[in-house]
């Protein structure tokens, strides 16, 4: 397994940014994987994405890498949403459906193909790893959601002055834009589904978990119906847990054979 760390000019940021990366290409002697299915097929790449005040960094098991063959790469999405906020320099969704794609294809020949590449997130990055996929579903095969954070339609309601115990209105508009301009928006993964059904686009496959003690989980219920309602096919489960660390990683073991497998 290499453990990689690269630092490089982001035009998407206006300055240089660094992301993580696992590549499960160095194995002991002694325990080669010949006779690992996986390594039959082509490595695949699994862009992994953290949530609000986190950084880059895995929470996916080495061994999981290793068994099923994937990359990770880890990027930092700061507390953007990991969506194009409306200053300069705050396009992260743009960094990771063009700029960064574009960047471990040329370097190290990983993610050229839509079924070889996934993103996972948690909680804000759950929403990101959502979003992004149907942004370009061209790029990304499927994408799993843990605890996220699909609270679009509560800031599209939100007025100058208002917001909730995370983040202020301002903080809001500079992520999702002007919020009553929200529904109608590339910002509103909603919108991005309608938008793939009327273009007759292939959508991503999607998988959905969130613990039934998150304070998340009726947003999470929201979006699942939402899905039912669009006859989107997905994945939608709900099981004992918090939003915590406990409950992503029992999602991991779970969904990544799932994946991967």
């Amino acid at each position: 397994m290499a453990n990689i760390t690269v630092r490089y000019f982001s035009n998407c940021l206006k300055r240089c940014t660094t992301f993580q990366m696992y590549i499960p290409n160095a194995f002991r002697s002694d325990a080669p994987p010949a006779d690992n299915e996986c390594y039959k097929r082509d490595t695949k790449t699994l862009f992994l994405l953290h949530g609000y005040s986190g950084d880059a960094g895995n929470w996916v098991p080495e061994e999981l890498s290793e068994k099923y063959n994937f990359a990770v790469v880890m990027p930092s999405g700061e507390n953007s949403f990991w969506l194009d906020g409306i200053s300069t320099g705050h396009q992260f969704c743009t960094l990771l459906g063009e700029e960064l794609i574009g960047y471990i294809r040329r370097t190290f020949g990983l993610a050229m193909k839509r079924e070889d590449t996934f993103t996972m997130g948690l909680s804000m990055g759950g929403f990101g790893a959502m979003h992004t996929a149907l942004a370009y579903p061209g790029v990304f095969g499927k994408a799993a959601c843990f605890s996220s954070a699909f609270i679009h339609n509560e800031v599209a309601k939100m007025e100058p002055g208002s917001g909730n115990g995370v983040a202020n209105y301002e903080y809001y508009r500079e992520c999702f834009g002007e919020p009553s301009q929200l529904a109608d928006s590339v910002n509103n993964p909603e919108f991005l589904v309608k938008k793939i059904k009327s273009e007759g686009g292939e959508m991503p496959e999607l998988i959905l978990a969130c613990g039934t003690e998150d304070f998340l989980i009726e947003p999470n219920r929201a979006m699942h119906r939402f899905l039912e309602e669009q006859g989107v096919e997905h994945i939608y489960e709900e099981d004992t847990g918090v939003h915590d660390m406990n409950f992503w990683s029992k999602c991991v073991q779970k969904y990544v054979p799932r994946m991967f497998g």
